[in-house]
């Protein structure tokens, strides 16, 4: 079986890096606001390179960071789903994005694609590695177009890799943006894969990087189509409102927050994924009928959009 190749991976995610911040400061238009980098470095082994855009015209907060740690052991997040390796030192890189529109009606977007590896400290026995990540889409004003769009061009990103790739990538999408405390989900999905070596390194290293390279070509459309759609207070408030809800999945949920925390990792690039502003209210319910209410009703529930008719 081929061995990992780590300087690859590094060379990808760096370039996926770039290209991300290159489609986001083009939508930010000539003359815009640009994405400002901040290299860092971590005591423990390994760094990485934020990438952070603020109050711009089309993304009011936005990060793309590229990380490359290393430790001696791994945290608890990660044995949580893997005791076995337990005591085992670790090598981990990926890049992690999110961006929070200005605009209500362009939905905020997470994407994340990782990879990691745990060594025998004795080496008795062999690395283990895996890949991971995915992407998902947070809408506060849904569009069907748009959910359609966002999830034929998952199924895209998977379809070279197996027929039923797709369908177990949106299921664990599905599955894991789920706010168990509130019983609903935080978007309308997407993908998500975890603990992949499927076929080999060659084989898992390629679909991660169809994952990846298939974000902006699902995202850019739509914050194309709505980030200059005209909104008031109302709007922005919803906005605000809903956003209070990533808040909550990040903090309580989210197992690479938690993973950046334990192991050490530069707390404000961990931490880029909050939205720069946020309302919760008490049991606030949105009146029936309106377009605030049909988030809930017909977007926030398990839908096959890949197979509807836009």
């Amino acid at each position: 079986m081929t061995a990992p190749d780590v300087a690859a991976i590094q060379s990808y995610l760096r370039n996926l890096q770039e290209q991300i911040c290159t489609d986001i400061e083009t939508q930010e238009g000539e003359g815009g606001t640009l994405f400002r980098e901040d290299v860092w470095q971590r005591p423990e082994g390994g760094g990485g390179r934020s990438r952070v855009l603020e109050a711009g015209e089309v993304i009011e907060k936005g990060g793309v960071n590229f990380s490359h740690v290393l430790g001696d052991r791994l945290p608890p997040s990660a044995l949580v789903r893997r005791p076995e390796l337990e005591g085992r030192s670790f090598e981990a890189m990926g890049v992690s994005v999110i961006f929070h529109p200005h605009n209500p009606y362009a939905p905020t977007t997470h994407m994340n694609v990782r990879f990691f590896i745990a060594h025998d400290p004795q080496g008795e026995s062999a690395p283990v590695w895996w890949f991971g990540g995915g992407f998902d889409l947070t809408p506060y004003y849904g569009f069907e177009a748009d959910a359609v769009h966002w999830h034929r061009t998952a199924k895209a990103a998977c379809d070279p890799f197996g027929a039923q790739l797709y369908g177990s990538c949106k299921k664990s999408c599905d599955e894991y943006f789920y706010l168990k405390h509130r019983e609903e989900p935080r978007g309308i999905g997407g993908l998500f894969f975890d603990d992949h070596d499927a076929g080999g390194f060659d084989a898992a290293f390629a679909f991660t990087r169809s994952v990846g390279d298939h974000y902006m070509r699902a995202y850019s459309p739509i914050l194309e189509a709505r980030k200059d759609i005209p909104f008031g207070e109302r709007e922005r408030d919803f906005q605000l409102y809903r956003r209070g809800r990533y808040v909550e999945f990040n903090l309580v949920y989210d197992r690479g927050t938690l993973f950046g925390l334990q192991s050490k990792g530069r707390t404000e690039s961990i931490l880029v994924s909050m939205p720069p502003q946020v309302r919760w209210r008490y049991d606030w319910q949105p009146e029936p009928d309106s377009a605030e209410a049909k988030l809930y009703t017909d977007f926030l529930r398990p839908r096959d959009w890949a197979a509807e008719v836009s």
